[in-house]
Formats: C-alpha cells, sequence, structure tokens
C-alpha cells in the first residue's frame, strides 16, 4: 500500500460516503470499432473518481469501495450516472456497461423498474450491453444465469470481459453464451510479431463461430496489430489506436 492509501485508510468509508451522495464521478467512453466497416459500434463507459485524488482510479476507488462494504452503492451510482452521460450524448450506438457478475444476480433485481429508469433517459435496453467484469469468485452460476435471462428479455446483450485472463472466464463462456467475449489485452498486444499470441486469438474466433459470440479484441495499440487482427477474421477491436477514452465518445482521427 502507498503512503497515500495508507494515510486515507482510517478515513475511507466518510470520503466513499461523501463520493457516493456528491456522485463525484465522471465517465468517459472508448470506442469499440467494426474491423470491416472502420466506424464504433458502440462505446465501452469507464467510470473515475475525484480528479486529482487518488481516488481517480477506477482501480482505487472500487477497492476502497470493497473494503468498506460500500460496493455495491457505488456499482449502483456508477451504472446510474453512466447512462445519464450516455443519454446527454445522444447515445450513439451499443452502450457496454461494466458490470460485475455478484451485481448482476443480487436479490431484488425488478425488470420493470431497471425499463422506467432507461425510458426516462430515452434509452432502449436493446443499445445496452452488459459487460462482465473480471470479478467472479463466489459466483452463483444458476442465480447468475436467471438474472441474465431477465435482462436479455428487456433486450440486453452480454459481453464477457478479459477472455483469457485465467479458467473462470472460460467457463463463463461456455455456461453463459454472450453475444460478444473480448480477448484479453494481453493476447491481442503484439500479435503482429508473436506467432503463439496470433493462434489464441485464431481459436478463440474459431470458437466464437460456434458459439455464436463475436470477438473484441482489447488493447489494439500499433497499426500492425491491428491489421494482424483484420486477417484473422476478428469482428470488432478497442484500443488507443483506434480510440482513447474521452468525455465526448469520438473515434481516434
Amino acid at each position: 500500500m502507498d503512503a497515500r492509501a495508507s494515510a486515507f485508510t482510517g478515513e475511507a468509508p466518510a470520503r466513499i460516503d461523501e463520493l457516493i451522495e456528491a456522485r463525484a464521478l465522471s465517465v468517459v467512453f472508448q470506442p469499440v470499432v467494426d474491423l470491416v466497416a472502420g466506424c464504433a459500434v458502440g462505446y465501452e463507459a469507464l467510470v473515475r473518481g475525484p480528479a486529482g485524488t487518488w481516488l481517480e482510479s477506477p482501480t482505487a476507488l472500487f477497492a476502497a469501495a470493497r473494503e468498506t462494504g460500500r460496493y455495491e452503492r457505488l456499482a449502483i451510482v456508477c451504472i446510474q450516472e453512466t447512462l445519464r452521460a450516455w443519454a446527454a450524448h445522444g447515445s450513439p450506438g451499443l452502450l457496454f456497461l461494466n458490470m460485475s457478475p455478484r451485481l448482476v444476480q443480487r436479490a431484488g433485481f425488478e425488470p420493470g423498474r431497471a425499463r422506467r429508469f432507461l425510458e426516462s433517459l430515452g434509452l432502449k435496453p436493446a443499445t445496452m450491453v452488459i459487460e462482465l467484469t473480471e470479478d467472479y469468485p463466489a459466483i452463483e452460476m444458476q442465480h447468475l444465469r436467471d438474472s441474465l435471462r431477465l435482462y436479455r428479455s428487456m433486450g440486453f446483450r452480454v459481453a464477457l470481459d478479459d477472455l483469457g485472463e485465467g479458467f473462470s472466464s472460460l467457463r463463463l463462456w461456455s455456461e453463459l453464451r454472450p453475444e460478444f467475449v473480448k480477448a484479453d489485452k494481453h493476447f491481442v498486444r503484439g500479435i503482429a510479431k508473436d506467432a503463439v499470441k496470433r493462434q489464441f486469438l485464431r481459436s478463440i474466433q474459431h470458437i466464437a463461430r460456434r458459439a455464436g459470440s463475436q470477438v473484441i479484441a482489447e488493447g489494439i495499440e500499433v497499426a500492425e496489430d491491428l491489421r494482424a487482427a483484420r486477417r484473422l477474421g476478428i469482428a470488432f477491436a478497442q484500443g488507443w489506436h483506434l480510440g482513447r477514452p474521452s468525455a465526448v465518445p469520438a473515434l481516434a482521427s
């Protein structure tokens, strides 16, 4: 733990409570690009804490929330603020909305309430993609499947983040059959020069076709890797070469 985090420990609960109450969050959007059409099909929403503080980093922000028992409260506020920001920008395409499986499977989900909130913002569930994050421990698979069935009945789609990072993600792919799978950036960066990484993505692409999923290659940072992903037939990609996170949904120039 660094000096700032150590000094902050004693007051973390109060600070997180204040942040949630004030909704002192900012939302940025990173494009997910169709590699055939060359345009954004949607954007992943990324939440930041107060600028200039150590809570600005989403890693630090959510770690502090978990440690103080405020994770679910923070996550719900993040989703609400993300949807408001998305609606304010005219909702251009699909919105990839990061959600922990444990939040998705929580008791008390009411489809009617979720639908009304979206309608109040002029948003449609069919433009929403629930992106399941790597926070996989203690999953009740049946509860998760049942919850996602409710979301899907409303029109939501599902994406699986960081595929290849661990065995859990492969099991979730098999169990949940998401519409999108995001290949972990470790296996994407450097694919132009790494035959093993290319073979991994080729295998993922083959399985995805059989499973009815579309692959999103994360971590495209150079033109060579973008060309290699296109040659492999990868449908979509994301990364700084294509567009950095921005307060306004936009593609790289």
